[in-house]
């Protein structure tokens, strides 16, 4: 089964808390706090699989969570760093955002790529002494990791891609031309997946050709198996038109150029504009020789046809044999001739903004204020949370800490402006306490 597209779920570790400890040791006086802090949670980092194609690895698992930190300690002991989550996909593979997208980074290159940054660890009390607070009984929280879905999407790399119609002899020109080995039959849509093949051209030099299934009129609509997986013949520097002109199908072979082409350019105008080698397969059908060829010797009104269309465009046509592995040659020497001339292969830019973070760092201002039937107010959000998270309610130092906090962030005033008076009731989480004004 061919995968190339699917929804995933990524977590990176929360960070460890900070612990509130105190050094308490015979003969040692005044040992004074020494909280350790939280470890780093784990980071969900993407990286390069050569040796898969497809994202099927991802079928029966989508979810991916990285490990917490650990909490701090007494005696200054910092907490574990959580471990690192691998995610393994092929080289081509876009991250896409769920509900914009808009690419996050394209996995074409070698470097590993982390997606969601593990939590912060947070500080354990000694970081909170000073000569006014010498016995700080509070510490810090550790923060959230980034989790999102993200769309993997696998768009092949490969520097040549065949396109026509069903039966044309794609998977016979990619086997004759390379060591790949895709399923060949007399039978339309024998190809059900695309496959890659590695094509040398003389020495260590070479280039990867795709092949995906047939084209059929109305495949930009979505009929068909080849609509499906155009999408692996966007990165191609070039294309190559296989066109059947053997007449077996009953089929003028100008009338197939115009099949291929006007679904490319429904699909892709980018990719229709690409430069393109016009390959008229089953050249063998039509004379009786032996040897490989360039050209007909005398070419049939169906060829002429094809030969002034593709003038008219701009395009060279090669005749050629897949079956008989005529004319490769001289057709291997054209491509490779002409890629030395293209751009390298497309690489996609993110199109993440700095408006589109992953993960905003959010603040006072985030915090959502409501009032609930029994008059009581309630607050909710991520900077609430993470303070009552590092106070100690059984602390005077902490809760005047906890105190000064509302006043500064501007919750306090807030709290007024809805309406709030003394002796109501607030909610933070499972805590409660009255509002003294």
């Amino acid at each position: 089964m061919f995968i190339d597209k699917i929804k995933i779920y990524v977590k990176a570790g929360n960070g460890g808390n900070g612990v509130v400890s105190f050094r308490r040791e015979k003969y040692v006086a005044k040992g004074g706090p020494d909280g350790g802090d939280g470890g780093n949670g784990g980071n969900v980092i993407f990286r390069i699989d050569e040796g898969a194609n497809t994202l099927l690895a991802f079928r029966y698992k989508r979810k991916f969570i990285a490990e917490n930190g650990a909490d701090g300690a007494g005696g200054k002991f910092h907490g574990a760093n959580g471990s690192d989550v691998i995610v393994y996909v092929p080289r081509g593979t876009l991250l896409r955002d769920v509900e914009s997208g808009k690419i996050i980074h394209d996995m074409s290159g070698d470097e590993d790529f982390v997606l969601c940054k593990g939590g912060r660890g947070g500080w354990g009390n000694r970081h909170f002494a000073t000569p006014t607070r010498q016995i700080p009984r509070f510490a810090k929280a550790g923060l959230p990791g980034d989790e999102r879905e993200v769309i993997l999407e696998l768009k092949m790399i490969a520097d040549v891609g065949l396109a026509g119609l069903p039966s044309a002899g794609k998977s016979s020109l990619l086997a004759a031309l390379s060591s790949a080995r895709p399923k060949i039959a007399d039978y339309h849509f024998t190809t059900l997946e695309p496959n890659l093949g590695v094509v040398s051209s003389g020495g260590e030099a070479g280039f990867v050709m795709a092949d995906i299934p047939g084209l059929i009129e109305g495949a930009s609509e979505g009929l068909g198996l080849g609509h499906s997986f155009l999408r692996h013949i966007e990165r191609c520097r070039m294309l190559v038109q296989v066109v059947d002109i053997s007449g077996q199908e009953g089929r003028e072979p100008v009338d197939d150029f115009e099949t291929i082409s006007s679904e490319l350019e429904k699909f892709s105008p980018e990719l229709a504009s690409r430069p393109r080698i016009v390959v008229a397969n089953k050249a063998d059908m039509l004379v009786n020789a032996e040897e490989e060829f360039i050209e007909l010797p005398e070419l049939s009104d169906e060829c002429a046809a094809l030969e002034k269309r593709c003038a008219e465009c701009g395009y060279k046509v090669m005749y050629i044999s897949a079956a008989q592995k005529m004319g490769l040659k001289p057709l291997v020497d054209e491509i490779s001739a002409m890629l030395r001339d293209l751009p390298p292969i497309l690489v996609y830019e993110s199109e993440i903004s700095a408006e589109d973070e992953i993960e905003v760092p959010s603040g006072a201002d985030d915090v959502v204020i409501t009032r609930a039937d029994d008059a009581s107010f309630h607050l909710e959000g991520a900077w609430i949370k993470a303070l009552v998270g590092r106070v100690n309610f059984n602390d005077r130092e902490s809760m005047m800490y906890f105190e000064r906090s509302l006043i500064k962030s501007g919750i306090i005033e807030r709290l007024r402006e809805a309406g709030c008076e003394e002796g109501d009731l607030v909610h933070i989480d499972d805590i409660e306490f009255e509002f003294i004004d």
